[in-house]
Formats: C-alpha cells, sequence, structure tokens
C-alpha cells in the first residue's frame, strides 16, 4: 500500500494537485496511508472521517433526501461525499468511500463487503460498486487500496 501512496502522490505533485479525502467504513485510513510519504504536505490536503449520517451532512453537505433514497451506502452518496470534501477542503481531487465492513450490518440488497467509492476534481465525478470478501480489516484495506487506484484513474482521464 506504501508504493501505492507514493505513486499516488507523485502523480498528484505532477499535476499540481491536492487530495482530499472523505471516509466512512475506512475510518480514515486512506488518509493515514497517504500521509505516512514522506513530504505528503505537498499534495494532501484533508480528510474527513465522516462514519454517522449526521457527519455526512453535517462535514460534506449529502442531503438528507439522498440517504433517505439510497442509504448511506451508494454511490449516490458517496458522489455527495467527494463533491463535498472539494466544496468545503481546499483539494482539487477527493475520494470517497462508503461501504459495509462488516461482519454485521449487511443486508440482502447491500451484503457486507460492499463498498461504494466516487472520486472527484472540478471537471468530472466518477463512482462505482466493488463487492469485497474477506473479515473485517480484508474488506477495509481492499478499499483503501481500491480507493488510491483510483485516484490514479481519475488523475489519467482529467
Amino acid at each position: 500500500m506504501e508504493a501505492l501512496a507514493q505513486k499516488v502522490g507523485e502523480r498528484l505533485k505532477a499535476a499540481r494537485a491536492k487530495l482530499v479525502t472523505a471516509e466512512s467504513c475506512t475510518g480514515g485510513w486512506a488518509a493515514q496511508v497517504v500521509t505516512s510519504v514522506a513530504g505528503s504536505s505537498a499534495w494532501f490536503e484533508r480528510g474527513f472521517v465522516t462514519y454517522s449520517n449526521e457527519a455526512k451532512r453535517e462535514l460534506l453537505g449529502v442531503h438528507e433526501g439522498t440517504l433517505r433514497a439510497h442509504g448511506a451506502v451508494s454511490e449516490e452518496t458517496a458522489r455527495e461525499m467527494a463533491q463535498g470534501a472539494l466544496s468545503r477542503g481546499k483539494g482539487t481531487v477527493a475520494l470517497a468511500v462508503t461501504g459495509v465492513a462488516g461482519p454485521g450490518g449487511g443486508t440482502p440488497d447491500k451484503p457486507v463487503g460492499m463498498v461504494c467509492f466516487a472520486w472527484a476534481s472540478e471537471r468530472s465525478v466518477s463512482s462505482e460498486t466493488c463487492q469485497f470478501t474477506g473479515d473485517r480489516e480484508c474488506v477495509r484495506r481492499q478499499s483503501v487500496v481500491r480507493a488510491l487506484e483510483g485516484v490514479l484513474q481519475h488523475l489519467e482521464r482529467g
């Protein structure tokens, strides 16, 4: 994961971009991984840990209607988290992660291991849903890796 974070940092620095994170089920793990890279202050702006729906609304501006209609674990919510992180921070690229890490909390529609991601910049927003396997730590670890890979892909697309 450290090599991936290093690569993300190099790409962000080359693009003169700064990253903002909005995390729920990963609890700040993505921010921790990127800030473990020496010199990350040049390309990491801030991180939001918004575990509760109330925090998602208050800190990131996720709409109550979105949470009611789609739930916290949805691409719609992830997209609003990423856009909110951009508008409330001073970064130029945002990642958002929200999911069901387990072992409990899953439903037939949103099983344990379902994680929704979004990546945003001024010009575009993209999102996806992944289904991971393993215990809570495995789901969270895979989520951090996918979130950082997504930053690289988002930067490639411009």
